[in-house]
């Protein structure tokens, strides 16, 4: 007579064998590929930062230290688009610190996920930025997480400081950056990462909550209140969330299995 399911070993459920472990060592090469990639395409962009700085009325020195001391894209763009516009160095700055307070939602995020302390914790904030963040939280894995945003973090660092360099000390010759697409490398390595997290109903309403609001926000105020309002929309969601164990959190789980871990991959 076979077995009833009430005496079949756990091994040898099918439902329970379909999924695979994770393999932890290929887990931290897709994270440290990731990273590496995203490196690229973001230290590219960086050539039309060090153009636009210098066109702006920046020094070499001053854009290089921009680059090595702020490290946030969004905002040394911001800060040179106020200084070309004729803007005063309050307003840049101003202007530049309200589109970099998104980092610190992100480090909110990473510092749980890092777990470090002392000088490397002071490291791990000026390495937290989009790029960094994005590849960390894009890991199930927690080690490959960490792997992924130190290779992000420091390839970032060190290859927009040497595209910056090389932009200002070009300077005008390379004339509009989007003529060379540069513009959009950064935007296509995100969506690259952010694609395959979409899976879900609820990412898929966040993502599209964020653009609209984005979009809406974007002709009527300032540089870096987009940005902040559309992170806003995910801390609403979040908000309302029910937590790991509650079980209004089912919705988006398989019928009749667990919910998705918290800060793993949708």
């Amino acid at each position: 007579m076979a077995d009833s399911p009430a005496d079949r070993a756990p091994h040898d459920d099918p439902a329970t064998d379909a999924v695979p472990p994770a393999d932890p060592v290929a887990e931290r090469r897709r994270a440290v590929r990731q990273a590496i990639s995203i490196s690229i395409a973001t230290g590219l962009y960086g050539i039309s930062f060090g153009a636009l700085a210098v066109a702006a009325g920046l020094t070499v020195l001053q854009t290089q230290a921009l680059s090595v001391l702020m490290f946030t894209g969004g905002s040394q763009f911001a800060f040179v688009g106020v200084i070309g516009a004729g803007g005063g160095g309050v307003a840049a700055a101003a202007t530049a610190a309200l589109l970099g307070a998104r980092n610190a939602l992100y480090g909110a995020v990473m510092a749980p996920r890092l777990g470090v302390h002392g000088p490397r914790r002071l490291l791990a904030a000026h390495l937290t930025i989009d790029e960094s963040t994005a590849v960390a939280t894009a890991q199930r894995d927690p080690d490959a997480g960490r792997a992924g945003f130190w290779w992000a973090g420091a390839g970032v660092f060190v290859l927009w400081n040497a595209f910056t360099l090389a932009g200002a000390l070009v300077g005008n010759a390379l004339g509009d950056p989007s003529r060379w697409g540069l513009d959009a490398a950064a935007g296509a390595a995100f969506l690259g990462l952010l694609w395959p997290r979409l899976a879900s109903r609820s990412a898929r309403l966040v993502a599209a909550g964020a653009i609209v609001v984005a979009l809406a926000l974007t002709p009527v105020t300032p540089a870096g209140v987009p940005v902040l309002a559309a992170a806003l929309v995910a801390v609403a969601v979040g908000w309302r969330a029910p937590s790991p164990g509650g079980t209004a959190g089912a919705p988006d789980a398989p019928p009749g299995g667990p919910a998705p871990a918290a800060g793993g991959a949708s």
